[in-house]
């Protein structure tokens, strides 16, 4: 009976017995025990569980201690880079440097000409008279004074390659524009593709070193250029344009260098009205440019060609027009603006005593609108003959004015016809429509056959 109890109630059965086979490899093993946790983990314990095989330890120090947590090796890339930014910079600095030193050079040969003949030069003002200087010379004179002009900057830097200076206040000029042009050495990559491309491809000019000035003439437009303050300088300008004119006559006349000739010929439309002639009086390596013999003969004086003889292969051209420089497209641009330009090379020396050879032609041409004003006067055939010219060229631009106008009333006629058509159609029925541009059809194929027929 009772073993029938403990059957029914599921009563535990006797555990199997310890020596068996099956489970002798965990006979003698301890029973398990909980794993005691710590409240904080050491650091270096922690570290070198996390840290992947093979692998050094980071040091971590303060912000600033940067050679404690870097090396050498970490900055081979910088060191490759960092010797080419240094020498562009470097470049940079001394090609900047030496073309201000070029450009301090020529303004320090060439001011003292400059101020001889002109009464402002640079960029400066003028300073106010003082009260001793109206009472000692009144306040006429005062303010006409020559030590009261301070220029402050003789030649400004227009680009790191180009510097320019101004000058007025001279009988016979309106004013005068200089620009100094230098080599692009700031950029040493540019200036040798430059050459190269110049050596490969004739279309591309040679870099060069030059001074280009350009003198505007009155022309007797004193009165319109030169501002007066009250009706007696106007009437005083006015005055004195009557006395001495400004006016000579229209003409393009040039000495130019042989080798630019072509050049000159392509890029001016000016020189391409001339015919080039040699002359026995200058060198053998420059040349006249001019539309008449008698100008010819009247402006190379033996002054200008010992002034191209001194500057040598320093000059490139000396030329007198009243033609723009790019072919006129419109009439206006074909009205005679007379100016004075001249083009010489710069020295491959910094020193003012560089520019001894070329200070000759370089006064002439200051002084050379005094001598149009006083001898560019020729006959009347070659004024007549000149003229002709002029007026050949100005005919072509008034036809072909006139024929873009005739285009344009065609055009405009054209678009009117069109609206109106737009405007009819879309009163008409579909119908109307249809026989509308059935008709239209057929006078345009009339036209065409009629075209054919006359070609024929």
């Amino acid at each position: 009976m009772a073993n029938f109890l403990k059957d029914f109630f599921g009563a535990q059965k006797a555990p199997p017995p310890a020596n068996e086979d099956d489970f002798a490899d965990f006979a003698g093993a301890p029973d398990p025990s909980p794993a005691s946790i710590s409240p904080v983990t050491p650091y270096s314990t922690a570290a070198a569980g996390a840290s992947p095989t093979g692998t050094t330890d980071v040091v971590f120090t303060k912000w600033y201690r940067v050679w404690e947590r870097t090396s050498p090796s970490d900055f081979y890339a910088e060191a490759i880079i960092l010797p080419f930014v240094i020498a562009i910079i470097g470049l940079h600095i001394w090609g900047r440097r030496t073309n201000k030193r070029k450009a301090k050079g020529w303004i320090t040969a060439h001011a003292p000409a400059l101020e001889k003949e002109y009464a402002s030069v640079g960029f400066g003002g003028r300073k106010a008279p003082t009260v001793d200087d109206v009472q000692s010379s009144g306040l006429a004179k005062s303010l006409t004074s020559d030590d009261l002009v301070i220029p402050q900057e003789l030649l400004k830097e227009k680009t790191a390659q180009e510097y320019v200076t101004y000058a007025t206040g001279r009988q016979n000029v309106a004013f005068t524009d200089i620009n100094v042009k230098l080599f692009k050495r700031y950029n040493p990559a540019t200036l040798i593709m430059e050459f190269i491309l110049s050596f490969l491809f004739e279309s591309f000019t040679t870099p060069a070193e030059r001074m280009e000035a350009t003198s505007y003439a009155f022309d007797g437009r004193e009165k319109d250029l030169v501002p007066a303050r009250n009706q007696q300088q106007l009437d005083s300008i006015e005055a004195q344009a009557k006395s001495k004119s400004s006016v000579y006559d229209q003409f393009v006349f040039a000495v130019v260098h042989k080798d630019l000739m072509r050049r000159i010929r392509d890029d001016r439309y000016d020189i391409s009205l001339t015919s080039t002639k040699d002359h026995a009086k200058l060198p053998i390596w420059a040349t006249t440019m001019s539309e008449s013999a008698e100008v010819t003969e009247k402006l190379l004086t033996a002054d200008l060609v010992k002034a191209v003889e001194s500057a040598g292969e320093a000059f490139e051209y000396l030329v007198v027009t009243d033609q723009p420089l790019d072919k006129p497209s419109k009439l206006n641009d074909a009205n005679p603006r007379k100016r004075l330009s001249l083009s010489l090379r710069i020295p491959s020396s910094s020193e003012a005593s560089a520019y001894e050879p070329t200070l000759p032609i370089f006064s002439y041409f200051l002084r050379l609108p005094d001598l149009l004003a006083q001898n560019a006067h020729f006959r009347p055939e070659v004024n007549r003959k000149i003229r002709s010219v002029r007026e050949e060229e100005q005919k072509k631009l008034r036809k072909s004015s006139e024929e873009e106008k005739a285009e344009e009333r065609r055009l405009e006629g054209e678009k009117k016809k069109k609206e109106m058509r737009d405007n009819r159609l879309k009163g008409m029925s579909a119908e109307d429509q249809r026989d509308f541009l059935e008709k239209e059809r057929k006078r345009s194929g009339k036209k065409q056959e009629k075209k054919l027929s006359r070609k024929a």
